[in-house]
């Protein structure tokens, strides 16, 4: 019998400019922008809705700008508690990464999970940090240190990995492990970096773990950082590798698509996988550090 659910990625532009404007102006008027795609996706019956990587503002980690650690706020918090409301009206679970404050100094990159009847059932925090031209982001982010949750929502089991994670199989297989049907990788990647990779090591994560793949990235460029355009290219991909639905490079945009859950115990029949590893075997590669 088909366990459908019907999964949502939504990609956006940034709809200010100027990053000199008051930053509580700058995340309004990003958390706006996407309320009308939260809200196509409700009417559009979709069940699991995840936004792109800190949805409510710029991309700003080209900068080392203390002025954006203003950005960070609590998770749970007042952005979470605005989009409960919507999760609850339209009984749709919403992955909603944020620019997480813990306390005073202490940042993350986060991604909080809230369940269709508008509940928090907490947050993953990103653990691999890039610090390289353009992705300064080890001076705004410290590495997450809650693991690999997987969270038991009104529809399936849900798993978040967010950008440069998806260049580590590790996290990918450990969601795996504990029990992901799910996982959405957020992303703000630029071309000319790792475009070539992006319909490359996630489709591979995805047949390698047996589970859907939602993997999004935002459009367009942002000015005075103009590290590279944002591409888009948003995708949900099933336990072989196959292509479900595939957004624009250059448009603000929501993607959906009806993934059969019950494909991930036929796959994982077929490619033994779990039954077969040998982690009694790996212990040097943890011991590698």
């Amino acid at each position: 019998m088909a366990r459908i659910v019907k999964g949502g990625l939504i990609q956006c532009s940034n709809p200010i400019q100027d990053e000199t404007r008051p930053i509580a102006e700058i995340q309004k008027a990003a958390f706006e922008k996407h309320l009308p795609f939260i809200e196509d996706a409700g009417r559009r019956g979709v069940q699991v809705l995840c936004l792109q990587e800190i949805f409510n503002g710029p991309y700003f980690c080209p900068s080392q700008d203390p002025r954006w650690y203003d950005a960070a706020e609590a998770v749970p918090g007042p952005t979470t508690e605005a989009l409960a409301a919507y999760a609850k009206q339209y009984g749709m679970v919403l992955v909603v990464p944020v620019y997480e404050r813990e306390s005073a100094g202490i940042y993350y990159n986060t991604a909080a999970v809230l369940d269709a009847d508008g509940s928090y059932l907490g947050k993953y925090r990103k653990t691999h940090i890039p610090h390289t031209a353009g992705f300064w982001e080890k001076y705004f982010f410290k590495p997450g240190n809650l693991g690999y949750p997987v969270f038991e929502t009104a529809y399936a089991k849900v798993g978040v990995y967010i950008c440069y994670d998806r260049h580590f199989p590790e996290g990918a297989r450990l969601l795996g492990l504990n029990g992901a049907e799910i996982v959405f990788n957020p992303s703000a990647t630029t071309a000319g970096h790792s475009q070539y990779m992006w319909k490359l090591e996630q489709p591979a994560h995805a047949v390698a773990n047996g589970y859907f793949m939602g993997c999004n990235n935002r459009v367009g460029e942002e000015p005075p950082w103009n590290i590279g355009r944002f591409y888009g290219s948003s995708y949900f991909v099933d336990p072989r590798g196959n292509f479900l639905a595939e957004a624009s490079e250059d448009r603000d945009e929501l993607v959906t698509a009806d993934m059969d859950l019950e494909m991930i115990e036929e796959v994982r029949r077929v490619w033994q996988f779990y039954r077969d590893r040998r982690p009694e075997t790996y212990g040097a590669m943890v011991q590698q550090l």
